[in-house]
């Protein structure tokens, strides 16, 4: 298990270290890869320019175990002058015939997943994301409440070249 989860990180840095435009690029390991209703992933947004535009990806790492064809995701972009902005997201993870659509790497299928596009940071100061799941079973009302097979949430910026 180690191994994979090994040679999957190294395969991870070669794939991100191609991309010259990458500003900044996290990763959180979700514990027993379950996502729980109640747990917020937050990623700092430090590295950008108020000048600059930038393209920016949710990343997702699921395992085989992962039950669902899609997932939502509530987002929360929190200014620096405490402004937030809240969006429910929806994204498909699995083809009509039930194949993964990510890149598979030892078991571990990968998403890159646009989030927003030509963005400017134009406030001083750091931004925080923050993502929570939203998936439910058909028909249901309530939420899950841990989600499995998900292994890691990532957090990507790219500059857009002029």
């Amino acid at each position: 298990m180690k191994q994979k989860l090994f040679i999957f990180s190294i395969l991870g840095l070669i794939f991100c270290s191609c991309s010259n435009n990458q500003v900044q690029d996290q990763y959180k390991v979700m514990p027993n890869k379950q996502w729980h209703k109640d747990s917020i992933v937050s990623f700092k947004i430090n590295e950008v320019d108020s000048i600059s535009k930038y393209n920016l990806f949710l990343n997702i790492r699921n395992t085989t175990d992962y039950e669902f064809s899609n997932i939502y995701l509530i987002s929360s972009i929190n200014f620096p002058n405490g402004k937030v902005v809240t969006d429910t997201l929806e994204y498909e993870m699995a083809n009509s015939d039930g194949s993964f659509i990510g890149k598979e790497f030892g078991g571990v299928i990968e998403n890159k997943l646009w989030y927003k596009e030509n963005v400017q940071f134009t406030e001083e100061g750091d931004y925080v994301l923050e993502l929570k799941q939203a998936v439910r079973e058909n028909g249901a009302i309530d939420g899950l409440n841990t989600l499995n097979g998900i292994q890691e949430i990532g957090f990507r910026i790219e500059k857009v070249n002029p």
